[in-house]
């Protein structure tokens, strides 16, 4: 059997870079390479194309993201890539110093293991439609709403799933109108959590737990996004999270729980300590879990979905509420993320999660390319 060569993508110039390589070498390293040649392409914080093990000093990938993880700077003689945006059979060109053509690879699939503006909105999808390449994940519409909190909360509000109120802001009506976005913001009642609308990992998260606390997080979401959402807390919520594997018959894992070290699961209490718990299968009566499935698949063809997402929710210790917190098109796949846990102990190892991954990815592709492009 030929081998399919996969374009592993990883890097970004998003505020999630570091999360990307982690999971990047997780992928790379359970590739079965009887199956797959993975060829991996490094997106600088620079936005340049990069392919790793192919410059003069053949440093690989997992060399490039050891060094990155240790805040070494990465090698800079690794071969310059771009590419096209048309089909092609090989449509990745290798470019010299100079910008000249030394090389084509062909590519018969796209792993975008990448979080984060430029990579899990559609920009990146919409390329890949462009170049007429199959890619994991979901398409440009479903990428762009998973990744825009407002967006999202609109379309999940369209189809009726619960979810904790919430306005939003952008940095035009913060700037021209501050009085009115603190009376829309505090009449959802305190505490709040204040977050950049495009941006994943935890990033610029605030928790408010006073009116003077509501400036601050304000200014400082709107340092990593132009728009801001601002949610309502639950009371004494745990954090409940469900994976969604398919296209037009997803399904889901069963539920797990987050137990954050820190007062809530910012960027610290995920990645850069280990004091945060997580417990699968989350310790929930089944009608629960099942009521967990379904409302993340509902979530999931909500945004019209495919391949993979992890939906997130609060459940309210007080209350009872299960409530949608949001759907990440692109987990995370490191070796602390849940998106694998959660299939693991639903019977599906890493190995084979990512070969179903793929083959969802082609036959998606494949029903794409049936379908007319020009009228009768």
């Amino acid at each position: 059997m030929n081998k399919l060569r996969v374009g592993v993508l990883y890097g970004g110039r998003s505020g999630e870079h570091e999360v990307s390589l982690a999971s990047a070498a997780s992928v790379l390293a359970h590739l079965d390479r009887s199956r797959y040649d993975p060829v991996a392409i490094r997106i600088g914080r620079d936005g340049v194309w990069r392919l790793d093990g192919a410059g003069p000093t053949r440093v690989s990938a997992a060399e490039v993201i050891t060094a990155a993880q240790r805040g070494e700077a990465g090698p800079t003689d690794a071969a310059t890539v771009v590419l096209r945006p048309h089909p092609s059979t090989e449509p990745l060109l290798v470019l010299d110093a100079h910008g000249t053509v030394t090389g084509r690879l062909a590519l018969d699939v796209i792993f975008p293991v990448l979080h984060g503006p430029f990579g899990e909105d559609g920009t990146l999808q919409g390329l890949l439609e462009l170049a007429d390449l199959a890619y994991v994940g979901p398409g440009v519409a479903a990428s762009a709403v998973g990744m825009d909190k407002v967006l999202m909360k609109q379309v999940f509000e369209a189809h009726g799933l619960p979810q904790t109120r919430w306005c939003a802001c952008t940095a035009f009506d913060w700037r021209h109108d501050p009085a009115s976005v603190r009376q829309r913001a505090l009449a959802l009642g305190l505490p709040l959590f204040v977050k950049p609308a495009n941006l994943g990992s935890s990033v610029g998260i605030s928790k408010v737990r006073t009116a003077d606390q509501l400036d601050a997080a304000i200014t400082e979401a709107l340092q990593y996004d132009r728009k801001v959402i601002i949610e309502a807390g639950v009371d004494q919520a745990r954090e409940i999270e469900c994976a969604v594997l398919g296209n037009d018959e997803p399904r889901a894992s069963g539920a797990g729980e987050i137990i954050p070290g820190r007062e809530f699961y910012d960027y610290e209490a995920k990645y850069l300590d280990d004091s945060s718990v997580s417990v699968i299968p989350a310790d929930l009566p089944e009608a629960q879990v099942r009521d967990v499935q379904r409302l993340a698949v509902a979530a999931f063809q909500a945004i019209d979905g495919s391949g993979l997402s992890r939906v997130d929710f609060l459940l309210s210790r007080s209350t009872g509420a299960l409530l949608l917190n949001e759907i990440n098109t692109m987990p995370g796949f490191t070796t602390i993320s849940m998106f694998a846990k959660l299939w693991a102990a639903s019977g599906l190892a890493f190995g084979p999660l990512l070969d179903e991954l793929i083959t969802l990815a082609l036959a998606r592709h494949a029903a794409r390319r049936a379908l007319r492009v020009t009228p009768r």
